[in-house]
């Protein structure tokens, strides 16, 4: 089995051990076809409906698990590792790859390779099975039209740390959720040293670091800061409020913008490890693809011939970095000690 090294990244976190349950119920549950428990990073507004249409379409019950939003997907996967000799979930629905990649390591995930999952292509599902991602979002960066003349945006995101946007900047804090595997996918595809002196500039021309991808956009949407790096679902709940902004996908000269798929995976021992699978197959499915696409918000299908939300949301028509997982994934304890330890975030 291939897991990724060391992940000290969790330790210095809260391990949060409250329960939703945690009684091993097993398929033949009280209730109709029984149940099975999802624990979900992604934000419910978006995450409940597809729950609810899985109930609708197999008469399981899905017992619903998330946490508070700033650490959201961290205060998850510490639950999960406190609970892995013991386990009260049988899936992980992670609204990126990083902590999914965690998991893995730890060796609270059990290998499932989906049937539902064959159109989908190999750079978004582990070979061996760990893992299926699906239904993306791409790391942009967003500048208000108000304060930055189109032919001043950035291009780049190297771009955020020149003299122009002094102190006209910010970026969601590198130590949790997509901004946190950013990190990680620099220092794989740059190097660490290219990808420590971007952060260093950045800190040095006075960036905002916000709480959350979320807070970064709504300090641009409002004119607090002229431009930020953050998430296109993000960007396109200021599209809908006709804020003055615009998105741009970074590097497209260069390596290429970041794409970050939802993941999935079934957990070690679960309590209920045929419907746990039964929720797998449909989360990975085109159909839920295809609403997580309409939805507001516009998740990047991953497999060929599902609608995007939009032109500007659509995969094919900007250039995507080439990740592997694995390499990023062993990035995590040098990101955090980096960013904890010489930039003080």
């Amino acid at each position: 089995m291939r897991r990724p090294p060391g992940t000290a990244v969790l330790l210095a976190l809260p391990i949060l051990l409250g329960c939703s349950g945690g009684a091993r119920t097993g398929d033949a549950g009280a209730e109709g076809k029984g149940e099975v428990v999802l624990f979900c990073s992604l934000d419910p507004i978006f995450s409940e409906p597809i729950k609810e249409a899985f109930e609708r379409e197999t008469g399981i019950r899905v017992r619903f698990q998330t946490d508070t939003e700033a650490v959201k997907t961290v205060g998850l996967v510490n639950r999960l590792i406190a609970r892995k000799d013991h386990p009260e979930a049988d899936v992980f629905w992670n609204n990126e790859i990083g902590m999914t990649l965690v998991l893995q390591e730890k060796g609270v995930l059990e290998a499932y390779k989906p049937a539902a999952a064959a159109e989908i292509p190999e750079r978004f599902k582990d070979p061996d099975g760990w893992w299926t991602g699906f239904a993306s979002r791409a790391r942009v960066i967003l500048y208000n039209t108000d304060l930055v003349k189109p032919e001043d945006a950035p291009k780049t995101l190297a771009d955020l740390a020149a003299p122009r946007f002094k102190d006209r900047a910010a970026i969601s804090k590198p130590l949790f959720g997509t901004g946190f595997t950013h990190a990680a996918a620099l220092f794989e595809t740059l190097g660490p040293d290219k990808a420590k002196d971007w952060y260093r500039a950045l800190k040095a021309n006075g960036v905002k670091v916000a709480a959350g991808n979320a807070m970064a956009r709504n300090m641009v949407a409002d004119g607090e800061v002229a431009v930020c790096v953050t998430d296109t679902d993000d960007a396109n709940g200021a599209f809908l409020k006709n804020r003055p902004v615009r998105m741009i996908y970074p590097d497209q000269d260069g390596a290429g913008a970041l794409v970050l798929p939802n993941s999935v995976a079934l957990i070690k021992g679960g309590p209920n490890p045929e419907n746990a699978k039964k929720l797998i197959e449909f989360l990975v499915s085109r159909q839920v693809e295809a609403l997580l696409a309409k939805s507001e918000s516009a998740q990047l299908p991953v497999r060929p011939g599902v609608e995007p939300h939009g032109e500007r949301f659509d995969p094919a028509a900007f250039k995507a970095v080439e990740v592997d997982w694995t390499r990023l994934a062993a990035r995590f304890d040098e990101v955090k000690t980096f960013v904890q330890e010489e930039l003080n975030w």
